[in-house]
């Protein structure tokens, strides 16, 4: 069974799908590998370090599609700039694996069902624990906390750390974070390392013992625990959000710096910080946003843009882990290569073990059908 790799076309992405280093246990497994021209260049893969690795580089995505089954990928589905030229390139022979965003209908989607493609989407892997070396948004939400950090020190005008000068002593800078998921956790773990004063909320207070186990405070509001499957925070009504709000805003304004974290898959990020909070904050604080892609946890960040509001920066980024793309390509790949290895029933190789719960929550397309009831609902294709 041959692998492809195909090149990342979409804007800000320069992580690839799998790494050289990852290439000689697919190869012991009886897999050949193939790699579109150029697709490991941005993450610092050269086609030469797969080469000599043993992978194939062929012209384009083309000749992939014809000369391989599988198609491992970072992008895909709606989550790709060229989902549906890909889909419509792909055929029913086809096993393609990847991040395909499947929360809403899209083209990309409906050419997967009409060419009977089998798709899977490593974000709808299950959290258990079974499931933590497959996890994707778990590795990239470590990288993305780690970088909002230094993004945040990088735009304010304080230092983090105390030091003691001859001049004088200059204190260290404080660091708030909102949501204590994967990327929370990380971003106190940075922010402290940096010497920074820390403290974090989050609507569940079970994660107080983490909070305060990396030394950072853990703030507490009075308020109902929004505790959610599978680890996530839920989505919880306007009030909720209202009076949170009004607890929050004399906490921002002693802090230097602010991460937002709150992300829902699927769903609009919540606004946790108004515009009247930011009125509130100190001149020459800093909020960085890691929920800007999807409407943002500020109400006056800007995707993909830093802004400066009432005398405060509000950094906007997207796709933090591709900026980090070297790293990122590495974990990435471990989690979708032990996937695909998953994915076969144990005693019948190329045979997909379907009845795998892993399998069966990540599977979007199969034969013609949406994978499941769920992914019907979410994608907007009836079965047939």
């Amino acid at each position: 069974m041959n692998i492809g790799i195909p090149k990342e076309r979409t804007e800000h992405e320069s992580r690839v799908a799998l790494v050289p280093g990852h290439v000689g246990a697919l190869r012991n497994k009886g897999y050949d590998i193939m790699i579109e021209k150029g697709a490991g260049l941005k993450a610092g893969y050269p086609d030469s370090a797969y080469q000599d690795k043993g992978v194939v580089v062929v012209k384009d995505f083309e000749t992939l599609a014809e000369r391989c089954e599988v198609i491992l990928a970072v992008r895909a589905g709606a989550a790709a700039l060229d989902g549906k030229t890909m889909a419509e390139k792909l055929g029913e022979k086809h096993i393609l694996i990847g991040m395909l965003e499947p929360y809403q209908p899209d083209a990309a989607f409906d050419a997967l069902l009409n060419n009977k493609v089998t798709a899977f989407s490593m974000e709808m892997i299950p959290r258990t624990t079974r499931a933590q070396s497959m996890d994707v948004l778990s590795s990239m939400a470590n990288l993305a906390g780690y970088k909002a950090v230094l993004i945040g020190a990088d735009y304010s005008p304080r230092m983090f750390p105390m030091m003691m000068t001859a001049a004088g002593t200059i204190p260290p800078s404080n660091v708030f974070v909102l949501g204590v998921g994967v990327a929370g956790l990380q971003a106190i773990a940075t922010a402290k390392r940096l010497g920074a004063v820390t403290s974090a909320y989050d609507v569940r207070p079970e994660v107080r013992e983490q909070v305060t186990s990396l030394g950072a405070k853990f703030v507490e509001f009075d308020l109902e625990s929004a505790e959610g499957e599978g680890g996530y925070a839920k989505e919880m009504d306007e009030a909720f959000y209202k009076k949170q709000q009004a607890l929050m805003k004399d906490e921002l304004a002693t802090k230097d710096v602010v991460i937002t974290t709150a992300n829902i898959p699927g769903k609009k990020a919540p606004i946790l910080i108004t515009e009247a909070m930011v009125k509130g904050m100190k001149k020459g604080s800093v909020i960085v946003d890691l929920a800007a892609e999807r409407g943002g946890n500020c109400a006056l960040s800007e995707a993909g843009k830093t802004v400066t509001r009432h005398g405060v920066t509000i950094a906007g980024p997207l796709n933090l882990p591709a900026s980090l793309a070297f790293n990122a390509s590495a974990l990435y790949s471990k989690n979708i290569t032990t996937f695909l290895d998953n994915l076969w029933k144990k005693d019948e190789k190329d045979e997909i073990d379907f009845e795998d719960d892993i399998v069966e929550a990540t599977l979007i397309t199969k034969a013609g059908k949406p994978g499941s009831p769920r992914i019907e609902s979410l994608i907007g294709r009836k079965d047939k």
